[in-house]
Formats: C-alpha cells, sequence, structure tokens
C-alpha cells in the first residue's frame, strides 16, 4: 500500500504523522520505507538523530525530490508492505508525481479557516490525478485539534460530507509530538499507552481498512 501525506499548505504535521504511521506498522511486523520528498528533509532529519542517538532502526528512510517519484516510488513498493510519501508544500510536480504513485493520499488540515482554503488546492490536485490514475483514493484528517474548541468541530462540520471525505480518527496537538520528533523518537517509545499513541493507532487501523 502506497500512503502519501500532501497538502500544499507548509506546517500541518505531515511529516509527523508519516512517521508515526510508518512506526506504528513497522511494530506490527510489516516492511515499511517512507521516501521523504520535501526538500526540508525532515524526515531524514528525524533518521540521522535516530541513527546518532543509538536508536534501533524501525524502517527504511529515503530522500527522493523528483518529478519520476512516482516510477521509483512503485519500484519500492514492491518490496515492502507499507511505502509511505512525505510529500512537499508547494511544488506541484512532486506532488502531481505523488499523486499517481499512491493508493492512498492522506491531507492533512488543522482547524482554521486558512487551512481549508489551502486545502482546495490540493484537492483541484487530486481530481487531476485520477485522470491518470483512476483507483486513487484521498482522505482528510483533522491534525493538531482540540476536538472540543469550536473552530475544530466547525472545520469537523464543514468537511463532513465534502469529497475527499474526513477520516473519523483525528490527531490532537501534544508537546509529546514535538519533544519526540527532535530525539528521533516516536510517541509510543515514549509513553506506549498514553493518548498520543491511541491516536496513532486508531489514525493506523482506520486507513489499514482502506487498503485496495
Amino acid at each position: 500500500m502506497i500512503v502519501a501525506l500532501l497538502n500544499q499548505k507548509g506546517g500541518v504535521g505531515k511529516t509527523t504523522l508519516a512517521l508515526h504511521l510508518a512506526g506504528r506498522w513497522a511494530r506490527d511486523g510489516a516492511r515499511v520505507c517512507l521516501i521523504d520528498a520535501d526538500p526540508q528533509a525532515s524526515a531524514l532529519d528525524w533518521a540521522q538523530q535516530r541513527a546518532q542517538s543509538g536508536l534501533p532502526r524501525l524502517f527504511g528512510v529515503l530522500g527522493l525530490c523528483r518529478e519520476t517519484l512516482h516510477i521509483e516510488a512503485r519500484a519500492q513498493a514492491a518490496n515492502v508492505d507499507f511505502l509511505l510519501i512525505d510529500g512537499p508544500p508547494r511544488v506541484a510536480g512532486l506532488m502531481r508525481s505523488a499523486l499517481i504513485a499512491a493508493d492512498l493520499a492522506i491531507v492533512p488540515v488543522q482547524p482554521s479557516a486558512l487551512d481549508g482554503w489551502a486545502s482546495a488546492e490540493i484537492v483541484t490536485l487530486i481530481e487531476e490525478a485520477r485522470t491518470f490514475h483512476p483507483d486513487l483514493d484521498a482522505r482528510f484528517v483533522l491534525n493538531r485539534c482540540d476536538r472540543r474548541t469550536r473552530i475544530a468541530q466547525g472545520t469537523r462540520s464543514a468537511l463532513d460530507g465534502q469529497q475527499p471525505s474526513l477520516l473519523t480518527a483525528s490527531i490532537a496537538q501534544r508537546v509529546l509530538f514535538a519533544e519526540v520528533m527532535a530525539q528521533g523518537r516516536l510517541a509510543f517509545e515514549a509513553d506506549p499507552n498514553g493518548p498520543a499513541a491511541r491516536e496513532i493507532e486508531r489514525l493506523a487501523s482506520e486507513i489499514v481498512r482502506l487498503r485496495p
């Protein structure tokens, strides 16, 4: 399964979600690879920090910021159970290539009107990609949100019934995510039974149920 995490807007938590999903599936024994297609290379930085800290390797992380991404991703996917693509913001050619490669595009959005407007651009790219890849599935996921706030509830209501549809699972704004990312770790390693780990588990399980 090839899962691409994409949004034209930066800072929505694509890398954090991609790494945590990869780690969750690897923890279950799946063969997992993550392609860092973002020129900022945050996932590669995380992997380097992890190696320097002497932590065990959970999954492979490769850097690939080329518009031939769809070709390379499919070649890599032949050797693993899950291939994740951490996509770039504001690089339309790379995003199109990631969408052509993907079985499922996950679009993280934060509870904000601005995020909703920015997401309209990626929806357009998804529709364009379906011209070449009609089986492409796509979903929104609410990230860095507090479900109790009016703006989170309003964002969820606005996305309900839209296409792409909204995943039931959502991820809260938690300090732990920032802390573990800086250390080359993942939330389940710091707090195996904590709320952050449980949220990632619910998201990972919901995505697996969409597996073609």
